[in-house]
């Protein structure tokens, strides 16, 4: 080890065992010694500016664009910020265009609220006068078919291959199944094609078959048989289809007395089937839910359907609980009906009072030992209230019955199996 002071080098002893190692002093600096610094020229500049730019006049001045953004280079920046300083008409316009350049960078946000889209829409379907009467149990499916289009309108590539899950309950167990946005429109476009064939449309699957007429066997599918993953290029077809069904049920009357015998018409999901009314309003909720999923999946806001359109949704769902009621029961998933003996058809047996507050609001009485049963309000036992959109995604399988924000009073038994037959109507 050396240290020192100035030029004096001596050897400094090692030292002893015992004793700790000595730290050096710092070394003097070259201004402590009294000699003279190295003139700069003597150093040499290791990086050399580069000769500055002589550029003509005009180019100078058609420059002054690029400098005003800039957009110049180093060079380029030096030559015509030394070139202003000598002409003063140059100077004026570079801070012309300087402002000018400013007014393109306000301070504040020019972005609208990202729900004007949805409000103007919304404004719209309402005020807009249809060409062909729309029936009123078909109005929520032109209106939420419409209001995903404006949607996916502005989609780039980036958000059609957004990731999405698909979300229902199976076997009173929550399940869901990956996707995109574009996996969404082609499932919508393959499960519409369900009423479209029993209207006579052509089926969207073309020749790709299904082992099952379900809606997840015809999904699979069709992701199965298609591009994957499905790109923006399944808009098209879905879009025409939807217009398709609303026309043709608008012409036809779809079920009225003028429809050809559509009265008696019904559209079969391999499982179960629903009337073409009812159905034109399952396909009108599913829009809505998987629209939501979208919106999720892209950060976007979205909103309920109108008041109106909602309150039929909710209105199919509490038809539909009876049936699925007795179904549980049958697979022990539900308590068993008290007594020995079901309700009879058309006699008032015990009843579920179903409240929905809020948009689309009304109360329904649930049968609950017969689906052929009345409700009654003199046999009520349990009263359940809830707001019309968070009713709605319990049926579609995004709430858990355990989680639905709910007023309960009466029987719990019949409270928990109305509320988990709620969330079984969902599917994929």
């Amino acid at each position: 080890m050396s240290g020192g002071n100035g030029d004096d080098q001596r050897p400094t002893p090692d030292p002893s065992p015992d004793q700790p190692p000595r730290i050096p002093l710092p070394r003097a600096s070259v201004e402590d010694t009294g000699r003279p610094l190295p003139a700069l020229e003597d150093l040499g500049d290791p990086t050399p500016r580069p000769a500055p730019l002589v550029l003509e006049h005009r180019v100078l001045k058609s420059l002054l664009g690029a400098w005003a953004l800039a957009a110049c280079s180093t060079e380029e920046t030096a030559a015509v910020e030394e070139h202003l300083g000598d002409c003063g008409l140059c100077a004026d316009e570079a801070r012309r265009l300087r402002e000018a350049v400013g007014l393109l960078h306000p301070a504040e946000s020019l972005d609208l609220a990202p729900s004007l889209r949805a409000r103007v829409l919304e404004g719209c379907l309402e005020r807009r006068p249809p060409r062909i009467p729309v029936p009123e149990w078909a109005t929520p499916y032109d209106a939420e078919t419409a209001r995903l289009d404006a949607l996916l309108q502005d989609f780039g590539d980036a958000e059609w291959h957004a990731p999405v899950r698909l979300r229902w309950f199976e076997k009173d167990e929550p399940t869901s199944r990956r996707t995109t946005v574009a996996g969404v429109i082609a499932h919508l476009l393959t499960v519409d094609g369900l009423v479209a064939i029993a209207l006579g449309l052509e089926d969207p699957m073309g020749e790709v078959t299904a082992d099952r007429p379900t809606p997840a066997a015809r999904t699979d599918a069709y992701w199965r048989a298609s591009h994957f993953p499905p790109t923006r290029a399944v808009r098209a077809p879905w879009r025409e289809q939807t217009h398709a069904l609303v026309r043709t049920v608008s012409f036809t009357g779809g079920g009225g007395d003028g429809g050809g015998g559509r009265g008696k018409l019904s559209v079969p999901y391999g499982d179960f089937e629903l009337p073409l009314h009812d159905a034109m309003l399952d396909r009108a909720f599913e829009c809505w839910v998987h629209a939501e999923d979208i919106a999720e999946a892209v950060d976007y806001p979205y909103e309920p359907p109108s008041g109106s359109d909602l309150h039929q949704m909710v209105g199919l769902a509490a038809r539909m609980l009876p049936t699925v009621l007795s179904a549980r029961r049958r697979a022990g998933l539900a308590a068993p009906a008290p007594g020995r003996h079901l309700v009879p058809a058309g006699e008032p047996g015990r009843s579920l009072r179903l409240e929905i507050e809020g948009s689309g609001g009304g109360e329904w009485l649930i049968p609950l030992d017969s689906p052929a049963a009345v409700g009654s309000a003199e046999h009520e036992v349990a009263h359940v209230a809830l707001d019309g959109a968070e009713f709605c995604r319990l049926a579609a399988g995004h709430v858990a019955p355990a989680e639905a924000a709910a007023g309960q009073v009466g029987d719990r038994a019949a409270i928990r199996d109305v509320l988990l037959a709620a969330a079984s109507l969902s599917r994929m």
